[in-house]
């Protein structure tokens, strides 16, 4: 007898002090921001889209995609050279306040595909293109004021890792170093 009530009160403590279920947010976020320092001369007008999975936890992925269409200027001997990356990052995160307003400062970092495209013709249409690997890390701020909408602030520093000399492009951006400050709504799902 005392083994069945024994095993009833730990299956009735098992069973009311479950654990919560796991809960993992998607963050989209379209952005608008801003290239400058480094190697750069000036600042370069930027537009992105970047899609962060926070798990419960601090620990979560990012999937980001950047356009830069005037990165390099055209000029009288060359063409203009837009820029896109595409980025997979980690994201460290600390999540505080609430279920419906919160804030989550996080670090990231991670790498991907850097890749420049100049037009050299508009009669012949032919287009130059240059891939590179290339790093970024850096920090920033997601500000929920309800449950799925606000603000995310972030700002990272990029590193292109090609050797100059492996390009046979006219343009080279070799070993390529800036960084990128962005703003945008966030929608949490």
């Amino acid at each position: 007898m005392k083994l069945k009530v024994g095993i009833a009160a730990v299956s009735a403590f098992l069973l009311l002090t479950s654990a919560a279920p796991a809960r993992a947010d998607v963050v989209l976020t379209p952005y608008i921001g801003s290239l400058f320092g480094g190697d750069l001369p000036n600042n370069k007008t930027a537009y992105g889209l970047s899609a962060a999975f926070m798990g419960g936890g601090v620990f979560g992925a990012e999937a980001g995609f950047n356009y830069t269409p005037s990165f390099v200027p055209e000029t009288l001997t060359s063409p203009q050279v837009a820029q896109a990356s595409l980025m997979g990052n980690l994201i460290l995160g600390i999540p505080m306040g609430g279920d419906s307003a919160s804030v989550r400062p996080y670090v990231t970092g991670g790498a991907g595909l850097f890749r420049a495209t100049a037009k050299k013709s508009d009669f012949f249409d032919r287009i130059n293109a240059e891939n590179d690997f290339a790093v970024n890390f850096g920090g920033g701020v997601m500000a929920f004021f309800s449950d799925h909408v606000g603000l995310r602030g972030d700002l990272r520093y990029f590193r292109t890792l090609t050797n100059k000399a492996e390009s046979g492009l006219d343009f080279d951006l070799g070993d390529l170093n800036f960084w990128k400050w962005d703003v945008g709504a966030a929608f949490k799902f």
